[in-house]
């Protein structure tokens, strides 16, 4: 699972006064949660703001690994060849989680956490694994291993114990639920974002091409990569941090020549997945992707070492231009 540091603002609104708008934000899922609404009634987008985030904090409890008697907590604990019920939204998340892993051919994986764990000691630092605790903790990776049944919303595993961790999708699918909200509340002209990792732009405010948002380098965020107007889909961004890694659910071990990666698609939580995905797949494989998933977009920042001074190359895929300018 990728290391995720809202600081980074791999994506960041960059919205200037505009007539109506409010904005509103809560802490859940170990960031911040903002909403930007454009109404004439500011009680009742408070309101729809708070109806929201109650909804992101009703899914965190089930979604969470971190939470001892969520969904994905229950699976973690469960055996394998048992089925188990969930709930509508963790088995949602779950068969999202399962299309993405078979998109990116394994690239993106929920199942990751056993390898995860191999490569960090019990305080969260960094450790070496052996070569016996790899293979042991790939037997237990993979979506594959997820049998999920949509008649009964039950989940068996065919290996176990499994990792289960929506950390790489799970704020994206809350802001997409989000956005199903409010439209409930008859509110469509609104810009929703989980951290500055996943955003989601609805309906864009009258006299404009769309949300503008920046998408800034992670090593400097003065420098600018690209400064899209969104409307009707989302971007997201996933990247390394200094002294931190992802590991790659294909070989088990650290990835290397990626530094960070955005996504846009039509909704948060696919954006959410591909975002993680890029990061380990190869450039012809996201190409690939893209020219598959024509609604799709990428943009990685690679980086080659030489023996003097490191140097980077910004790869772009898709029609960015029709979002906005770029650097």
């Amino acid at each position: 699972m990728t290391e995720r540091r809202e600081e980074t603002c791999f994506v960041q609104s960059n919205c200037q006064p505009i007539p109506g708008m409010k904005r509103f934000s809560h802490e859940a899922m170990a960031t911040t949660f903002e909403i930007l609404v454009v109404h004439e009634d500011e009680r009742y987008a408070r309101q729809a703001a708070a109806a929201a985030f109650d909804e992101v904090d009703r899914l965190e409890s089930e979604l969470s690994r971190f939470r001892e008697n969520s969904d994905i907590t229950r699976i973690n604990n469960l055996p394998a060849h048992q089925p188990l019920q969930v709930g509508l939204d963790a088995f949602e998340c779950l068969k999202l989680s399962v299309r993405m892993y078979a998109e990116t051919h394994g690239a993106f994986d929920v199942t990751v956490g056993s390898l995860v764990k191999c490569w960090r000691n019990g305080d969260g630092t960094p450790r070496s694994p052996s070569l016996e605790e790899l293979n042991l903790a790939r037997l237990r990776t993979g979506s594959n291993l997820l049998h999920l049944d949509e008649r009964e919303h039950t989940i068996c595993l065919s290996a176990s114990p499994m990792q289960v961790d929506l950390g790489g999708i799970g704020k994206g699918y809350a802001v997409d639920r989000v956005a199903e909200l409010l439209r409930e509340w008859n509110i469509d002209m609104a810009l929703v974002s989980g951290g500055y990792s996943s955003v989601l732009a609805m309906d864009a405010p009258a006299g404009t091409n769309g949300w503008p948002l920046t998408l800034s380098d992670p090593a400097d965020h003065k420098c600018i990569l690209a400064r899209p107007h969104l409307r009707a889909r989302s971007l997201s961004g996933s990247g390394v941090q200094k002294g931190g890694h992802i590991i790659s659910p294909r070989t088990g071990r650290p990835i290397e020549g990626k530094r960070a990666a955005w996504s846009s698609a039509p909704d948060a939580g696919t954006a959410d997945a591909l975002s993680t995905a890029f990061m380990i797949m190869s450039p012809d494989e996201i190409e690939r992707y893209c020219s598959l998933h024509p609604d799709a977009m990428a943009m990685v920042i690679l980086q080659e070492h030489d023996k003097e001074t490191p140097k980077e190359t910004i790869l772009r895929f898709g029609s960015w231009e029709e979002i906005g300018p770029l650097k």
